[in-house]
């Protein structure tokens, strides 16, 4: 079954002077324009191709590899904007529209967003949005606690950083659980730390130290530390995330869970702008 916006399988039909056509099914012979046709393709073959609507909204295929496909998020920069809405290069020669309608606020010429892209049910168009939690699920579904996940940036709130998740869904990684500010547009690895009652869903950068070994590794680090400075360190449990991991390589999460067995063990105190080792 062929599908708009992705990659498909499609055998070699006709040779022609301006390209060849392809085995479209239901949808009859796509062209492939001669520009993107490998060398060597014979009739019969079979072809890789990205399937989209070109400006006439004819369905037609290209060998090049777009930067975001039907399903997919990405962060894109805006090339121009005009009546109908904003464009974003999207790595083929016709850019990917976001109509007003599907922008999160204005758009402007020359910055970039993250958006999802989605097939129009009406009008069968490759479309992006920025409105994310319109095409996006908020609540779990299919995910387990520590279980790898790829993260793509999304925004800030007052408790951490926005992310979406797997392509799927949104969630939040907390400002605890970040080593430093993250970037909005960036790329990540991460972890499902939580899934709360109402199905929210809480990512971390690192797993998260449950595993007694680690757990005691760490602290044995932290208290050499002490040792090594006079029984003392600024680094408490409201320092900074990025202070944290430049000196333990963990999250604030983690350090704060080694800075509690620590107290409860009586092996340290812990101030409002110092710890001290007992």
């Amino acid at each position: 079954m062929l599908k708009i916006g992705q990659m498909n399988q499609m055998q070699v039909l006709k040779q022609v002077d301006f390209g060849i056509f392809l085995d479209g099914g239901k949808f009859g012979n796509i062209l492939l324009p001669r520009r993107y046709v490998p060398t060597g393709v014979k009739l019969g073959n079979t072809l890789e191709v990205f399937i989209y609507l070109d400006s006439d909204d004819c369905i037609i295929a290209t060998t090049l590899t777009p930067k975001v496909m039907v399903g997919e998020c990405a962060f894109l920069e805006v090339k121009e904007l005009n009546a109908v809405g904003a464009f974003l290069d999207w790595g083929l020669p016709k850019d990917l529209l976001v109509p007003f309608n599907e922008q999160h606020k204005p758009m402007e010429a020359g910055r970039s967003y993250v958006v999802n892209v989605f097939l129009d049910e009406h009008t069968s168009r490759i479309t992006a949005s920025s409105r994310l939690s319109l095409h996006l699920e908020e609540r779990a579904s299919g995910f387990k606690l520590q279980q790898p996940v790829d993260l793509l940036i999304c925004g800030r709130s007052d408790m951490g950083f926005k992310a979406v998740i797997n392509h799927t869904h949104l969630g939040l990684v907390f400002r605890d659980d970040a080593p430093r500010t993250l970037l909005y547009g960036e790329k990540l690895s991460g972890y499902i730390k939580e899934i709360r009652e109402d199905r929210k869903i809480g990512l971390s950068l690192q797993p998260i130290v449950k595993n007694s070994a680690i757990r005691d590794e760490l602290t044995e680090i932290i208290l050499a530390h002490l040792q090594e400075n006079n029984g003392t360190s600024t680094l408490t449990d409201k320092s900074e995330p990025e202070e944290i991991f430049h000196q333990y390589r963990v999250s604030k999460g983690n350090y704060k869970n080694a800075l509690s067995k620590l107290y409860k063990e009586r092996k340290i105190l812990i101030e409002k702008d110092k710890i001290i080792l007992i």
